[in-house]
């Protein structure tokens, strides 16, 4: 209801009428001139509201401000100075006056909303048959982005434009709510890219905040947060503050600064915010932060002083790019109150400057007196203070382009031309002054575009604002004063792309010479991985080792990397290395051995075959059929030499060739035992009179049982090599660290048949040597054949759970053992003792001594 009546209250004044008169009025000082067409100005001259109670009883007292800023009258002079320029100006609304009303908003959204209103009416006294003066046909206001919501929410239904020289929201980029609001200045939306781009650019991951208690801050804190969250930066806390906050909440947001862990924080607040902070901040020496700036107040000149250095110095911070006035100089040192005594701000502005007050009449806006009076004398042509200084101008050069961009809108709505068009010929108007409707103005800012004389294009986008560009600062200290030193710059760059450059070897850091860190957790080294801490943001990690077979070859990884399946991580996790490849080697001592055995073996059956065809008319040899027994031997040194297929990488061709090899020869051997077996047996069968089987079983059938048996096997064996042969496998299952190379039987199924066919031969030949083994003969060699069998037998019966559970290259040694054992157990059973009697006990090598029986037993 109290929008509608302010509205309603605004729109009286606005009404044309043939007569002006006033309804009520603010009091409220301003500096004023008179012109056709009248241009309004809204600064926070005083920077602090001293607040009154209301009653609502009686007519509320005037409004009272405190704290003069040198840098916000030194605005409305720039205002005042462009204007006068402008007037002088042929080429630019020529017979044209520009003329000016500006007044103080005590930096309160209040009284800049009272301004506004008292701008927009034409507040003047004037008789009540005079025509109304013209009202303000654009308004440059304000500093504060509150205060220019204030401003616009309430003017932008009378579509009075309204051109900010310091609001940088980016809520006031809003057309649909705000139609007709304009800045010099960028938007934060630009200048939270630029504080992200400048945190990415130092690598900062853990930042702290502190945002002024209004639009400004807390948009400004909000859009830089959304920036860095996309860089994976975390904010740790955000301070509020306000210039009228009481000392307890300031020393709160102390208190969260020294408890924080940060070594970074941002400060988006109005230097009048800032300034108790700063103030306390150095009074409890909190140092060893490093301090980031809002362009708001990182070039003022109040906390722009050594004391606070102490605690701010190394500064960073983005501002508008500076730019020199030359001609401004002259202006602001004739500055006098005794040039114009009724000038409002101007007495305020004299006792800052000199220090007395002036004798001459005038009303005095301030609160802030000195009992000293001037002289008249005095002067400031000489001065050296910083208030003089035009050379490094940013917002002060934003209100004069503001002034500026105004003046060229007018003078396309007036004369329907551009300013300064090519060609000579006077220009006439196609508008007369009277007739300016705010909107025309509105409608005429959003189109114009001009090269001012500093070079500079000026002009609006569709939301009202001009082209990004900042300049670095960083505050240093020179000859004992705080200089606001240029160390980088940020513009938009192509296809809506941003540049960020910084010249870091000229910045001075606050804490040494190195970019300070401000991390919440240090970042993972290599071969560690971060895990999330629970309830903490996610820059706040553990740093965990990489699990084996996993490696981080990069710092700061978020997970471990899996090694391919024929590597492993090395010792620091930090990169893979190929797994140890382990096999059976005749160079290890395992093998040397195997080797050695086998060889001794094969070596043994050659010198016994050596020997058997060297004595084979001796009655030993004779009796023991010399034809299977050679056979026998030469397929127990092929039995021998089989270990020798498994020691060596394993190929395609060792692979078939050890499991068949193997198969076929203690075939073969088992085979030949088992026809000397059943020779011994028909040997037992022909002592019984009539019994003809001896002479049924000569060397042919001998050689029919030995080639039919072993030719099971081969059949055997080629059904295996053919439908699923052996083949080189690599098996990961033994060691995370290991490759084991061995050789896979292909079909298990075959692998277990040629085993179970050479069991079941060795179990017949068991059988048949046991039931014979009581023979009468002295030389009784089915004695030999049951202990041999029974070796045998047990050798491969304890062999298939030992290969089962047996790791690695110990399954082959496993095997091969079985092997040796096996045809250790045959050579030495059956072949030892015939030996022993031909090589050492040759008088026991008769016909007699082998067919004699013994006399203590009966057949």
């Amino acid at each position: 209801m109290w929008r509608v009546f302010l509205l309603s209250w605004v729109a009286l004044y606005l009404s044309p009428v043939s007569g002006c008169e006033l309804f009520a009025r603010f009091d409220m000082p301003s500096l004023f001139k008179q012109g056709d067409i009248m241009i309004g100005g809204i600064f926070p001259v005083f920077n602090k509201d001293i607040s009154s109670t209301y009653t609502f009883e009686k007519e509320p007292p005037p409004v009272k401000c405190a704290g003069f800023d040198l840098r916000a009258f030194r605005w409305t002079q720039v205002m005042i100075f462009a204007i006068e320029e402008i007037n002088k100006e042929p080429a630019l609304l020529p017979n044209i006056t520009l003329g000016y009303r500006i007044l103080n908003s005590c930096a309160s959204p209040t009284n800049t909303l009272r301004a506004a209103l008292t701008l927009a009416s034409g507040a003047e006294e004037m008789d009540s048959t005079s025509a109304c003066p013209p009202a303000v046909s654009a308004l440059i206001a304000e500093e504060g982005s509150s205060q220019s919501l204030a401003v616009a929410g309430t003017l932008g239904p009378f579509q009075v434009p309204i051109v900010s020289y310091f609001s940088t929201c980016a809520c006031l980029s809003d057309k649909a709510k705000y139609p007709t609001f304009f800045r010099t200045i960028p938007s934060d939306y630009f200048q939270a890219k630029a504080l992200a781009a400048l945190v990415k650019c130092f690598g900062w991951q853990w930042i702290g905040t502190i945002q002024s208690d209004n639009d400004y801050g807390r948009n400004g804190i909000l859009a830089f947060t959304e920036e860095v969250r996309k860089l994976g930066v975390c904010v740790a806390f955000v301070g509020t503050i306000l210039r009228t906050y009481t000392m307890d909440k300031i020393l709160d947001v102390v208190e969260m600064i020294k408890q924080s862990t940060v070594k970074v924080i941002l400060a988006f607040a109005a230097d009048g915010d800032f300034y108790p902070l700063m103030k306390e901040v150095v009074k409890q020496n909190i140092t060893g932060i490093q301090w980031i700036a809002s362009e708001a107040w990182i070039t003022a000149a109040r906390p722009s002083t050594p004391e606070i250095y102490k605690a701010f110095g190394g500064a960073l911070g983005f501002v508008v790019p500076k730019m020199a006035i030359p001609d401004l100089k002259p202006f602001l040192t004739g500055i006098s109150p005794h040039a114009d005594p009724s000038a409002a701000f101007v007495r305020n502005f004299w006792e800052v400057m000199v220090g007395c007050r002036p004798v001459s009449p005038g009303k005095h806006t301030g609160t802030e007196e000195t009992n000293e009076k001037c002289t008249g004398d005095e002067t400031l042509l000489y001065s050296q203070h910083v208030f003089f200084n035009v050379t490094q101008l940013r917002v002060s050069y934003n209100v004069y382009k503001a002034v500026y961009a105004i003046a060229h809108a007018l003078h396309e709505l007036v004369f329907c031309q551009p300013a300064g068009k090519p060609g000579g010929k006077p220009v006439m108007p196609c508008l007369n002054v009277s007739e300016i409707q705010p909107k025309q103005v509105t409608d005429h800012l959003q189109r114009v575009h001009f090269r001012n004389q500093f070079g500079d294009d000026v002009f609006f986008d569709d939301n009202g604002d001009p082209p990004a560009s900042y300049d670095l600062i960083n505050w240093q200290l020179r000859d004992g004063r705080v200089q606001h030193v240029t160390v980088g710059h940020f513009a938009s760059a192509a296809k809506g792309d941003y540049k960020l450059s910084v010249q870091e070897e000229k910045i001075v850091w606050r804490i040494g010479k190195k970019v300070p860190t401000s991390v919440c957790s240090n970042i993972c080294p290599v071969g560690t991985r971060r895990a999330q801490i629970k309830g903490k943001p996610s820059c706040c990690f553990d740093c965990l080792p990489c699990a084996d077979g996993t490696i981080a070859n990069s710092t700061g990884a978020a997970d471990c990397t899996q090694c391919p399946q024929d590597f492993w991580s090395g010792k620091g996790k930090d990169i893979c290395i190929p797994k140890t490849v382990e096999f059976l080697t005749y160079h290890e001592p395992l093998g040397i051995a195997i080797t050695v055995v086998s060889l001794l073996g094969a070596s043994l059956s050659l010198a016994t075959m050596v020997v058997f065809i060297q004595y084979r008319e001796t009655p030993v040899i004779k009796a023991s059929n010399a034809e299977l027994s050679c056979l026998l031997l030469f397929s127990l040194f092929l039995c021998f030499l089989c270990p020798l297929t498994f020691i060596g990488r394993p190929t395609v061709w060792t692979c078939m060739l050890r499991h068949t090899a193997f198969g076929v020869t203690f075939a073969l051997c088992i085979s030949c035992v088992l026809g000397k077996t059943i020779v011994v047996v028909t040997a037992f069968k022909a002592t019984f009179p009539g019994n003809k089987v001896a002479g049924k079983f000569g060397p042919a059938q001998q050689r029919i049982i030995v080639c039919s048996c072993t030719l099971i096997q081969i059949l055997i064996c080629i059904l295996w090599l053919k439908l699923n042969p052996p083949f080189p496998d690599m098996v990961f299952r033994y060691s995370n660290k290991k490759i084991v190379l061995e050789c896979n039987t292909g079909s298990e199924a075959a692998f277990y048949a040629v085993l179970g066919y050479i069991g079941f031969l060795a179990i017949i030949c068991l059988v048949l040597a046991f039931l014979t083994r009581k023979l009468p003969d002295n030389f009784n060699e089915a004695k030999f054949i049951t202990f041999s069998m029974l070796i045998f037998c047990a050798v491969w019966i304890t062999f298939i759970p030992a290969y089962v559970s047996s790791p690695g290259k110990f399954t082959v040694a496993v095997e091969t053992f079985a092997i040796l054992s096996s045809a250790f157990g045959l050579l030495i059973c059956i072949f030892a003792l015939k030996c022993y009697i031909i090589l050492i006990k040759p008088e026991k090598n008769t016909k007699k001594h082998v067919m004699a029986k013994n006399l203590n037993k009966k057949i």
